[in-house]
């Protein structure tokens, strides 16, 4: 019987490429697939640090289709690095379906450290950094939304968030007529030049 390949979980930088590692850089020299949400975005990764490899979309479209295949290779000795446009992957995004699979199959999964925008926006915030609950995204549609704020209102820790900036203004006025006023920190463009914090009261 073949031995498994290992999956390795690798975080990727959310905005300022020297957040990368010496082991991130090593991990994906070394696997023989390189599974991503978007090939340019990781391509253009991959130039910068002189690393050639095989990258194989996976995301949230061809999760079900790509998840198979790539379950299929780390069964027949494959070492593949799952990574996301930005960020660790599994964290709001489908690479916990795969991950999940994996150990399910008795696959070994390692996770690759890195840059992760939720604790960047925590620890810089100036609100209590524990207990924290990260909720990801909310519902786009505004019944659905409002249904989950409700449902996180009375949770006692510090809330972390992500949303688009086309609907901050909306989300913001939801949450303020679900949970009431209180402190908040918005964070946008985290390590980049152009990082900024706010921060103040949801009204």
């Amino acid at each position: 019987m073949s031995k498994k390949g290992t999956l390795y979980i690798v975080a990727t930088p959310i905005g300022n490429l020297n957040e990368v590692s010496f082991r991130t850089i090593e991990t994906l020299k070394s696997v023989n697939l390189i599974a991503c949400e978007d090939t340019r975005v990781t391509q253009k990764l991959l130039n910068h640090f002189g690393i050639k490899g095989h990258l194989i979309r996976y995301d949230e479209h061809s999760k079900e289709k790509q998840g198979a295949y790539l379950l299929e290779e780390l069964l027949a000795g494959k070492n593949i690095a799952l990574v996301s446009d930005a960020g660790f992957p599994g964290i709001a995004d489908p690479g916990e379906a795969l991950a999940k699979d994996a150990i399910a199959n008795g696959i070994r999964v390692v996770p690759v450290p890195g840059a992760n925008a939720a604790l960047c926006a925590l620890i810089a915030s100036g609100l209590p950094a524990y207990p924290f609950f990260f909720g990801g995204f909310l519902p786009k549609s505004k019944k659905n939304r409002r249904e989950q704020l409700e449902q996180w209102k009375y949770i006692p820790a510090t809330m972390i968030l992500y949303e688009a900036p086309h609907r901050i203004e909306e989300v913001l006025e939801d949450i303020l007529e679900s949970w009431g006023d209180r402190p908040i920190c918005a964070a946008r463009e985290l390590t980049k030049l152009h990082e900024e914090f706010y921060r103040g009261t949801i009204s």
